[in-house]
């Protein structure tokens, strides 16, 4: 695991930036954070690296939200805090997009675990003692 230091949210696209370069294979993205920890702050410097034209925002209601870069090329962002059932993961055909060599990136992947690919970028983001966020990354595989 690789670590990035943030100490301010003009950081963030910089560090996006970094983990994608670093990373240029993977399509899923992994980001695992406490509430409040910077998950879709993180995602829309993302975005803004992959020149998304979209307004990028939370979709916790919607599980997902398609957005399209300046090339009109989806990229996918989860949120799946409030998954209860992983039936509910299935009924959004989460398959078509985590396997469409698409952007996707997942808030809260705890609650879908077994249901990411064999191959994905982890990312662990902190925040530290004095706000600045700590973001650890790395490519895991399953078993």
């Amino acid at each position: 695991m690789e670590t990035l230091v943030a100490r301010s949210l003009d950081e963030l696209s910089t560090i996006a930036l970094k983990i994608i370069e670093c990373k240029m294979e993977e399509r899923v993205f992994a980001i695992k954070g406490k509430m409040g920890a910077g998950k879709t702050t993180l995602i829309k410097a993302f975005c803004d690296v992959l020149e998304v034209e979209d307004v990028v925002n939370s979709p916790t209601f919607a599980l997902v939200n398609e957005y399209h870069t300046d090339k009109g090329s989806p990229v996918f962002h989860f949120d799946f805090y409030r998954v209860k059932k992983i039936e509910e993961v299935f009924d959004i055909g989460y398959e078509e997009y985590f396997f469409s060599n698409e952007y996707c990136f997942i808030e809260w992947p705890e609650m879908v675990g077994e249901l990411l690919p064999e191959s994905y970028v982890y990312i662990n983001i902190e925040v530290g003692k004095n706000e600045e966020r700590i973001i650890q990354f790395g490519c895991l595989n399953h078993p």
